[in-house]
């Protein structure tokens, strides 16, 4: 009697399998035990893989986990420049700040050796060496209107106050930019960042003046939201994701697009596709979409599709991982050799004979697949629901349909390998719900979704998020907006 080794299920099921072909070829198995063996051979075969499946263990080589909850990712496709820094900022952004610049000239005015006046004689040259300090300073403004009695009417007329003076005491852009940036991007919490300002300005701001801050920002954004969805329907790509987010402990989503320069981040609290249709992007965009192959997203077939092969090859990774198929191996290589091809070659996509060959063994790598996995057992007709598939099978089945979203990357020079574009633009908005916990109310989770939108876009243009905040204050990103 056949026993089975533990330590290597799929070898013993594999051996069982050669000894009864042996045996029905000998003619030693009469024609109704091989078809019930045939058929349990079959269900365990399915039952095997799934169970190997679900004893695998998943990371972030071989699943969408994030790095936080597993080890280091080495699913890079180029590994060489890799020093996980991550993002690497870019310096330029500072010069758009606002600098004072001084030159000062120190003179010699004589000899050091014999004291002789050098006061006439001209420099041959200079040294320099430079200083950059920031200067804690509080500007105050004090305004007095004059108050005068016209001496032939008699009415008492007084002098109008600028723009913005609408109190007694009011605070400046620069300080409100300084506020909303610790806030919003740097996801300082509030009791801090009172005591901040305290020293700083040597005042104790309220909670609800901090918060009143962000709210101005939010309404002044309004206009630059409405432009950068159109910009964003003629851009020719565009990625889109989306991920939870605790807003009075209830779960809302955030869901971004993004595409050129222009990064917009939208709440709504349905994942679906009630929030596609309410957003209004996707159903009016008529380019490529990039997205990890949800249901909701593929639903639109007025844009065209791409496909995240970071996801893929993830999926791949992890087949192979738990049942060491050859075709996830063979197809994970394809897609890395292909990506590789891609960014060497100038016109960013493969030529037409390149193509049509990646095509083919892109093809006859799924036959191998469909040949190497178990059978699914078909569902009989008086049992409703699914049928019960290993993620082989499903990641199978995935590939063979969306052949022309998974392949596009190597036609269109606009379509990357990757939605990691998306992933980024939502990777901090994780990271604020770790550190500064929910929102408490639906409002200023929408205006942290559209005040970071702006940031990281103009971010994208090099230009200093203080800088950008108070220009947005003051109702100066008409400019902004564009390309």
């Amino acid at each position: 009697m056949a026993t089975i080794h533990t330590n290597s299920i799929r070898e013993e099921l594999a051996r069982i399998k050669a000894e009864f072909a042996a045996q029905t070829k000998a003619n030693k198995i009469s024609s109704e035990s091989s078809m019930l063996i045939k058929s349990l051979i079959m269900l365990l075969e399915l039952v095997f893989s799934i169970f190997l499946e679900k004893t695998t263990r998943k990371t972030n080589r071989n699943s969408s986990k994030p790095s936080s909850q597993t080890g280091k990712d080495n699913t890079s496709i180029n590994k060489r420049n890799s020093n996980g820094k991550g993002k690497v900022e870019d310096v330029i952004s500072a010069n758009n700040s606002r600098t004072v610049i001084t030159d000062i000239t120190l003179p010699v005015n004589a000899c050091f050796d014999c004291g002789e006046s050098l006061e006439k004689i001209e420099a041959s040259g200079s040294e320099r060496r430079t200083r950059i300090d920031i200067v804690f300073e509080k500007t105050i403004e004090h305004f007095d209107a004059e108050i005068k009695q016209c001496p032939r009417c008699h009415e008492t007329t007084k002098a109008e106050f600028p723009e913005g003076m609408h109190g007694k005491l009011q605070y400046g852009n620069g300080l409100k930019a300084f506020v909303i940036h610790l806030i919003v991007s740097q996801m300082v919490a509030i009791n801090r960042v009172k005591k901040m300002v305290i020293a700083m300005i040597g005042k104790r701001l309220s909670e609800a003046t901090l918060l009143d801050f962000v709210l101005r920002l939010h309404l002044a954004l309004e206009g630059w939201e409405r432009q950068a969805k159109d910009i964003l329907l003629a851009q020719p790509t565009m990625h889109v994701d989306e991920t939870s987010i605790k807003v009075n402990r209830k779960n809302y989503w955030i869901h971004v697009h993004a595409g050129g320069n222009i990064t917009l981040k939208l709440l709504h609290p349905k994942r679906g596709n009630d929030a596609i249709v309410d957003n209004g992007i996707i159903t009016r965009y008529n380019g490529c979409i990039i997205h990890d192959c949800w249901a909701s997203y593929l639903s639109y077939t007025q844009c065209t599709h791409g496909l995240c092969g970071s996801h893929l090859l993830r999926e791949l990774t992890f087949i192979f991982d738990s049942n060491q198929y050859k075709w996830a191996k063979a197809m994970k290589h394809l897609l890395q050799l292909a990506c590789r091809k891609v960014s060497k070659s100038k016109s960013k996509k493969l030529t037409k004979n390149n193509y049509k060959n990646l095509q083919k063994r892109y093809r006859t790598i799924l036959t191998c697949g469909e040949k190497e996995m178990p059978k699914i057992l078909t569902k009989s007709k008086n049992k409703n629901g699914k049928i019960a598939k290993s993620d082989a099978h499903n990641l199978w089945e995935r590939l063979k349909k969306y052949e022309d979203a998974v392949l596009r990357f190597a036609r269109d020079p606009n379509v990357p390998f990757t939605n990691n574009r998306a992933e980024q633009d939502l990777r901090m908005a994780k990271v604020k719900q770790k550190v500064s916990g929910c929102f408490r109310s639906e409002i200023y989770a929408k205006a942290y979704c559209r005040i970071s939108s702006y940031l990281q876009t103009m971010a994208n243009k090099g230009i200093n998020p203080l800088i950008a905040i108070q220009m947005a204050l003051n109702r100066e990103i008409g400019a902004l907006a564009g390309e």
